[in-house]
């Protein structure tokens, strides 16, 4: 699917789908060690969200990872599944005013940002992964 097949604003459904099988495109390795990582597709963050991270803009968060990560996890932890939210619309936005990569790249993009601090990376630390590259 390219953004080009849409005619229409893909809907949360369709950024379900794109993230379903950018994570399936990733490496082996690094699926394996995301473990049961629960993905969720949200038009935009909550509030509450939004108030705790001290961001005003709704658009300007593009996901969120919650849930205690690899760093820190110990068998004490209660078993909950760490989740990953992908935000449809500041997505969208952030493609839009880009231009300069698909929608399945921009949600790849994403996807593994925020996988990334489920294995504990800083956003420094990710940041400083991808300008290497």
């Amino acid at each position: 699917m390219s953004e080009g097949s849409f005619g229409r604003a893909p809907s949360l459904d369709d950024l379900a789908l794109i993230a379903e099988r950018a994570f399936a495109e990733l490496p082996e390795g690094f699926r394996r060690l995301a473990g049961e990582v629960v993905f969720r597709v949200d038009d935009f963050p909550p509030d509450e969200v939004l108030d705790e991270l001290g961001i005003e803009d709704a658009f300007g968060l593009t996901g969120l990872y919650q849930g205690v990560d690899l760093t820190r996890r110990s068998v004490f932890d209660a078993p909950q599944p760490s989740r990953v939210f992908l935000y449809r619309r500041p997505i969208l936005d952030e493609w839009a005013e880009r231009g300069d990569v698909t929608l399945e790249e921009l949600v790849t993009h994403v996807l593994v940002h925020e996988i990334g601090h489920h294995f504990g990376l800083s956003d420094g630390d990710i940041d400083a992964i991808e300008a290497a590259e």
